[in-house]
């Protein structure tokens, strides 16, 4: 289902551990990866090392690969798209910076750009992301909006191409609910997420090994320590979902499991194919 992967790079530690992960998918997958280097500046001779070393790399691994250096016409996020476009990318694998003084990850602009506005999937990392070398656990959580069914059916069709099994979580999200709680709403809630479940259990029928959970609490963090318990290998999620004003769940829960989970993310808009 991947036949061509982008990954972009920097040089920085991140950018190789986006590398990394990229030419991991590329092996599963037998395509090939495009390292690119976008150069804000025409003083910038750091792109040759950068794209070189991921070339190298990935020859170790049988993996074909191309480099790229193209010049910014505008924001670096709109030549990494363009890319992708122009050489029929199925992904985009990029790094999303590091953590701050508070422990916390920074999603920097370039990737939430990036996330924001790509029209293939992307496959988000940290410095200390986890890279399995195959995918056999994938995540997706599943809110029942469009958005996570697109995500599903996704995660659903990488599950058959790899054989992984499937995770399937939704979580109740328990601060909607009253002070004094509410037993109705809660079981009101519960059953949505149960009806949401099945949903994505009856499109995984060919999927070797299908769980599913219902979990409560905070969303994200529901979500970022079941990717860490489960030890899964992807989580894969859509930008969209229930926000009440049809506008981007990042800045809320995707946006914060990009960035806290230690596990790759892979993020795909409504207007985009499984």
């Amino acid at each position: 289902m991947y036949d061509t992967i982008l990954v972009a790079t920097d040089g920085s530690d991140v950018a190789g551990v986006a590398a990394t992960q990229a030419i991991a998918l590329a092996g599963q997958f037998g395509a090939s990866i495009h390292a690119l280097y976008v150069r804000e500046d025409e003083a910038d001779e750091g792109g040759d090392v950068a794209t070189t070393a991921v070339a190298e790399r990935a020859a170790t691994t049988d993996v074909a690969a191309k480099t790229a250096i193209v010049d910014a016409d505008g924001p670096v996020h709109r030549a990494i798209l363009d890319y992708a476009t122009d050489h029929d990318a199925d992904c985009v694998v990029m790094g999303a910076h590091g953590r701050t003084g508070l422990d916390q990850y920074v999603l920097g602009t370039v990737a939430e750009r990036t996330l924001r506005e790509s029209s293939v999937p992307v496959v988000t990392v940290h410095e200390e992301t986890v890279v399995a070398e195959d995918l056999e656990t994938i995540l997706v959580p599943t809110d029942g909006s469009d958005c996570s069914a697109v995500a599903a059916a996704h995660a659903v069709t990488l599950a058959e191409a790899t054989g992984a099994s499937l995770h399937v979580v939704h979580v109740v999200d328990l601060g909607v609910l009253p002070v004094d709680g509410s037993g109705a709403l809660l079981d009101e809630l519960q059953q949505a997420g149960q009806h949401a479940l099945e949903s994505v259990i009856d499109r995984a029928e060919d999927v070797s090994s299908v769980q599913a959970s219902l979990l409560s609490g905070s969303p994200h963090s529901a979500i970022v320590d079941y990717a860490e318990d489960e030890s899964v290998d992807l989580v894969v999620m859509g930008t969209h979902g229930r926000t009440g004003f049809d506008r981007y769940l990042l800045g809320s829960v995707t946006e914060r499991v990009v960035r806290l989970s230690d596990r790759p993310v892979l993020t795909l808009d409504d207007h985009e194919g499984a």
